[in-house]
């Protein structure tokens, strides 16, 4: 399965660590590592994510133009992710949902995760690695069965040979600039807006009002007022 442009490995501690060490030796925009299993799976905040083998495991290079904001991109990438995963639902129709700033969801359980990691020199934007885990036919731990699904079980068979070269191909496009999120963009986004209208306690008490141009998360707290946020976010009630 390994290509020119997307190197494939049976195990790996992260996708993320390989895709960068690529970067550095100067692997090209789109390139691409897979594993099969990872041992070390990062998710946000230092989280581990549970690798085993049936999901796809990740990380594109990109070097993109501008040197805009990384959550942006994250998001941007969630998009494009979210709308190339429809294409396969069976039967069709349903929607992946975005929960800002970096999971897609399906039936309100988690599907995939998204982590991008930049590398600067100096103000310089150098490249970013943008990673994705999708749950697919892996099994899901029990701890975790309440509140995480795989494609396997919305009527997809393709496994991670099947779609890794499709997905990578669609994260490249996204990712050509680092920019802010564009009005279409902003509005794509309403429309898979998992979080907005929930009640927040933290890191401010109010609602989730939807996204800035930069990937901010917009908070309208009980006095009216609106403040944005990178913090992650915690539910009034948890979800």
């Amino acid at each position: 399965m390994t290509s020119p442009m997307l190197a494939w490995f049976e195990s790996l501690p992260s996708t993320i660590d390989e895709a960068h060490t690529k970067a550095a030796e100067g692997a090209p925009h789109g390139y691409a590592v897979a594993a099969r299993i990872q041992t070390a799976g990062r998710g946000t905040r230092g989280q581990a994510w549970d690798s085993s083998a049936g999901g796809l495991w990740m990380s594109v290079v990109a070097r993109p133009a501008g040197s805009g904001p990384l959550e942006s991109m994250s998001l941007r990438i969630g998009l494009v992710l979210a709308s190339s995963i429809e294409s396969y639902l069976e039967p069709p129709g349903k929607q992946v949902a975005i929960k800002w700033p970096n999971d897609l969801l399906l039936d309100e359980k988690k599907l995939a995760g998204i982590l991008c990691d930049a590398r600067w020199q100096g103000e310089q934007l150098s490249w970013i690695v943008a990673s994705f885990g999708l749950n697919l036919w892996n099994p899901i731990p029990p701890a975790l069965a309440h509140r995480a699904t795989r494609l396997a079980d919305h009527g997809v068979q393709l496994g991670p040979a099947e779609l890794a070269e499709p997905l990578r191909d669609a994260v490249a496009r996204a990712a050509t600039r680092a920019d802010v999120l564009t009005p279409e963009q902003l509005s794509a986004f309403d429309r898979r807006d998992w979080l907005r209208g929930r009640a927040l306690s933290g890191p401010e008490p109010g609602v989730a009002d939807g996204i800035t141009e930069t990937g901010r998360l917009r908070i309208r707290r009980p006095d009216g007022a609106v403040v944005t946020a990178l913090a992650p976010v915690q539910l009034a009630v948890p979800g």
